[in-house]
């Protein structure tokens, strides 16, 4: 059984290396992408219904194993804070307080309600975009559907947000352009279209933007060390490749970081759209 999982991994290896050759060469339609553990079961058990149901919803799984991971974390240092931190009570405390200040910095005092919302956002979308560089994980923020369904939350979340603070009536009133004279009421049915357009464009743009950012990533990854496998194979003495991809991975941390907070600031500001001008002034 080990050698047949040991045989396993390495098609995986080779079809992730091939997919990378011919997508360098431009000698084929395939995107180059790093295996992972699904690939290499779906391999092993290609006849498995089980292995086949897997493979065809990766993306999900990966995502609920990211939730599952960022809930156990969240609740080991939560269920019972120390009152001398450790590391990782340290780490935490500090990301906290530094997204409840950028919540802040944008709303006002009132942020702090809206904190425990994008906190979660950035953390959950900051881990899915680093998964991509554990080995045998993947990225699921690099598909589409993971990235609408995100944008699909933020948007529920800041329309109930806006009912909820504005009232029904001014909810509707925001969204025409507030009228306060004839020439406003005549416009209002035109800006009530366009600005509920707004409302579903602006977090579909934030899933584009993501989706797209981490599946150059993880492309770039995949480019990396199919490049690298074929030098270490052309030189023969490495049989496991040359390790190029550890020359992007910093850059890919960086990014993965900056994409999660851009998704999650721009979040915070349409929320602020939302709230009354008094109350986040």
């Amino acid at each position: 059984m080990a050698s047949d999982a040991h045989h396993a991994v390495e098609q995986a290896v080779q079809h992730g290396a091939q997919a990378a050759e011919a997508a360098g060469h431009g000698g084929g339609d395939a995107i180059p992408e790093l295996p992972n553990f699904i690939t290499a079961l779906s391999h092993q058990f290609h006849d498995a219904p089980w292995a086949h149901w897997l493979h065809q919803w990766e993306n999900l799984v990966f995502a609920w194993l990211v939730a599952l991971i960022l809930c156990t974390v969240a609740w080991r240092y939560s269920r019972r804070p120390a009152t001398i931190p450790g590391r990782g009570q340290n780490l935490l405390e500090m990301l906290v307080n530094g997204l409840d200040q950028l919540v802040q910095g944008v709303i006002g005092h009132e942020g702090r309600h809206f904190t425990p919302f994008i906190g979660s956002l950035f953390l959950y979308i900051w881990l899915m975009n680093l998964a991509g560089m554990v080995p045998g994980l993947k990225s699921p923020t690099s598909n589409l559907n993971t990235t609408v369904a995100l944008a699909i939350v933020v948007f529920c979340y800041v329309q109930w947000t806006g009912i909820r603070r504005l009232g029904p009536a001014r909810y509707v009133s925001h969204l025409a352009g507030e009228p306060t004279d004839v020439v406003g009421w005549v416009l209002a049915p035109l800006m009530l279209v366009l600005h509920v357009l707004g409302e579903f464009i602006k977090p579909l743009s934030l899933s584009l933007r993501l989706c797209f950012n981490v599946f150059a990533e993880d492309v770039l990854l995949a480019v990396l060390v199919g490049l690298g496998i074929g030098a270490g194979f052309a030189i023969g003495t490495f049989k496991i490749g040359l390790p190029f991809q550890l020359f992007a991975l910093p850059l890919v941390l960086i990014f993965s970081t900056v994409q999660a907070l851009v998704f999650s600031l721009l979040s915070t500001v349409y929320i602020a759209l939302m709230l009354p001008h008094e109350e986040h002034h």
